[in-house]
């Protein structure tokens, strides 16, 4: 499993035409850190930041995600039209673990 920290409900906007069509486009990003691991399998020391395109509801407003602890959804992870395997991140809640009484 891989996690995913949210630390922020900030959400930044990119807006503008597309130059292929000329037609108007608006994504909203949030940012998030995802705890990797090297080619050995080890964790790296340190999370690393990276932006979550996020959808928009029925009025356009963006999803975020609050703060919190995440992990991939299984829909996050495809192949493309090119045959290759790709990432869209969607993030599911991780549920804390519950602290037994001792």
């Amino acid at each position: 499993m891989i996690q995913v920290s949210v630390k922020s409900t900030e959400v930044r906007n990119q807006s503008g035409n597309a130059k292929a069509s000329g037609k108007p486009y608006s994504l909203n990003f949030q940012t998030a850190y995802v705890h990797t691991h090297d080619r050995n399998g080890n964790p790296n020391p340190y999370p690393e930041k990276v932006e979550v395109i996020l959808e928009k509801n029925e009025q356009g407003q963006p999803l975020f995600y609050p703060v919190g602890e995440y992990t991939f959804a299984p829909n996050s992870i495809y192949v493309s039209r090119n045959g290759d395997l790709a990432i869209s991140p969607k993030l599911v809640a991780i549920k804390p673990k519950a602290v037994s009484a001792q």
